[in-house]
């Protein structure tokens, strides 16, 4: 992509409306639009990170068995009654509509309800479990409180899977290798170290205790207290004598700290399947009871979460691993210099490095401010002065002086040593 054909632009601006700093850095960089509070569009680069944490999650999913499906946004009434959900006063912060004819509807606030009403046709015997099977797509839930960005949104990109199991035993060998794969997850993001898996109420879901992922983050809004041996936490809601004994925890060695909810693992046991009439046979003729798990992680606010964390006084520091583009190229001079950075931008992308070249005829200057705000982690410039060195300059987003590189020099950077 040549930055002169982005219909987008960057902007020195902050944002007067934005208190949250991932939304502010993301808005002036150009990646998301506000709609209204707690609803953001994904502009041309935003999208790609966006789809970037997508890929990743997806993989992870994909490893332990996940099968993908695309579930609706409006749903029926009547399988919300069979819970006790739709009227549940728990449940306030629900986007609920009309049909022409006067016909009560949900809109997509989680999707426990269907995807059971929906494995109910399938699911007969003990032959066809278990099972692990999940979305991405928006949820929407209308908050009180939508002032921190991408954090908490009334519109928002979730992926949520559901596990199905025959047996209490085999419910709890899929929910941890789950739990196992929200751990690489944060890892591959660059949120691993800082990433707790922490006790918390199960909330409308269950009566046992859920874990919450939180990300250590001064921004954040939950307390939690870690114990930094065990790489776990306690969420405060749930900081009693008692549950600290239930669950191993000594209060003398936990640290209190603030932190980012970036996913939420839930027991449903049977809460659903039964309400909802959907059993599976045994091998000896007799009916019993699913077993169920949900495992949710917030793609936006992921994308929020990293903003906010890598980031500096100049602007975003993409991880590479889900930047929008690898290399941002800038071009400096006259018809020698367009001539080289036309070459390296061909060259570049036809060996499959993502290129985004700073082709306008913009001065140095707001060109190097520009690679710093949208944060893509190589930043390479050809210039008349390094022409006739056959070099090309190379700056590192998350750190470093500028080097000069030679054409394999630079590959090998970009991990290409062998093109």
């Amino acid at each position: 992509m040549r930055v002169s054909q982005l219909f987008t632009k960057t902007s020195k601006t902050v944002p007067g409306d934005e208190v949250a700093r991932n939304a502010q850095l993301l808005i002036q960089a150009g990646f998301i639009h506000k709609e209204m509070a707690g609803v953001y569009a994904y502009l041309p680069l935003g999208l790609r990170v966006l789809e970037n944490i997508k890929n990743i999650v997806r993989e992870e999913m994909n490893g332990i068995g996940g099968q993908e499906v695309s579930m609706t946004t409006l749903q029926p009434r009547d399988i919300w009654e069979k819970t006790d959900r739709w009227d549940d006063q728990k449940v306030d912060n629900w986007f609920k509509t009309k049909l022409a004819n006067g016909t009560e509807l949900g809109v997509g606030l989680t999707h426990e309800e269907p995807v059971v009403d929906m494995a109910g046709n399938f699911v007969h015997s003990y032959k066809d479990l278990p099972f692990y099977t999940y979305q991405i797509a928006p949820k929407f839930r209308n908050e009180l409180r939508a002032k921190s960005g991408l954090l908490r949104g009334r519109e928002f990109l979730m992926k949520d899977m559901y596990s199905f199991a025959r047996t209490q035993e085999e419910h709890e060998q899929l929910y941890e290798r789950a739990v196992e794969a929200y751990c690489r997850v944060y890892e591959r993001l660059g949120l691993g170290d800082m990433t707790y898996r922490t006790y918390a109420d199960g909330g409308i879901f269950t009566s046992r205790f859920s874990d919450e992922f939180q990300t250590l983050s001064e921004v954040g809004e939950d307390r939690i207290f870690v114990d930094e041996a065990k790489k776990v936490a306690i969420n405060e809601e749930i900081l009693t004598d008692e549950n600290l004994q239930k669950l191993g925890l000594n209060r003398e060695n936990l640290v209190e700290k603030r932190g980012v909810e970036v996913g939420n693992t839930f027991h449903l046991e049977s809460k659903y399947t039964d309400a909802l009439d959907v059993y599976y046979v045994d091998d000896q003729g007799n009916k019993q009871s699913i077993i169920m798990g949900c495992y949710g992680i917030g793609i936006s606010r992921l994308m929020g979460v990293v903003a906010e964390h890598f980031s500096d006084d100049k602007g975003l520091v993409w991880p590479e691993n889900i930047a929008p583009y690898q290399v941002y190229l800038v071009r400096i001079g006259g018809e020698e210099a367009v001539k080289h950075a036309n070459a390296l931008y061909e060259e570049l992308t036809g060996i499959g490095v993502d290129v985004l070249y700073d082709d306008r005829d913009e001065r140095p200057g707001a060109k190097f401010a520009d690679a710093e705000l949208i944060g893509i982690p190589h930043r390479v410039t050809v210039s008349d002065r390094l022409i006739t060195s056959e070099t090309y300059e190379y700056v590192a987003r998350n750190g470093g002086a500028a080097t000069e590189l030679t054409r394999h020099e630079l590959l090998v950077k970009l991990g290409r040593p062998n093109n």
